[in-house]
């Protein structure tokens, strides 16, 4: 029974927090990337470590990490080489985009992903997680909205008992 009760708690807990496993990484590895980038020799590695440092950025616990992510990978989008690596491309933007909450941006580019990699399972998992994301935020958006129309109708009738 108490396995059972800390079961529901623990789901009620991760749908208000956004239960995702979508990893982070922190500033220290990002300039670890950035280093790298400006010691880079060659214009392959300086490509694979801008890579490297835009999944780093996308992945950051800082939004203004997140927008320079964002903003490095839709600059280099058009430069892709292939389409894998326009594919890895458009799954970084729609981590980016996850991260900063535009889920609607987020699906797209997910779907892009999975017109050149049906099959591809990071890509799914992550729509998945950014579709149920959709969904919660709609329904917490219902049940804000019909609380404000309780406590206005609410209000109305105390109001109008009161001056009978």
């Amino acid at each position: 029974m108490d396995a059972k009760i800390r079961e529901f708690f623990d789901s009620v807990g991760s749908f208000f927090t956004g239960g995702d496993n979508v990893p982070w990484c922190d500033r220290d590895v990002i300039a670890g990337f950035e280093r790298d980038v400006a010691e880079s020799g060659s214009a392959e590695a300086k490509n694979e470590g801008l890579m490297r440092l835009s999944w780093a950025l996308v992945h950051s616990r800082y939004p203004e990490d997140v927008n320079r992510g964002i903003a490095m990978l839709e600059a280099s989008l058009d430069s892709s080489a292939s389409p894998l690596q326009t594919r890895e491309k458009l799954y970084l933007l729609a981590v980016g985009f996850y991260r900063t909450a535009d889920y609607s941006r987020s699906r797209q580019l997910l779907e892009q992903c999975l017109q050149i990699a049906p099959d591809w399972r990071q890509a799914q998992t992550l729509k998945k997680v950014v579709e149920d994301r959709i969904a919660k935020d709609g329904v917490i958006g219902i049940g804000i909205a019909a609380t404000a129309v309780g406590l206005l109708v609410g209000g109305i009738a105390a109001l109008a008992t009161r001056k009978k």
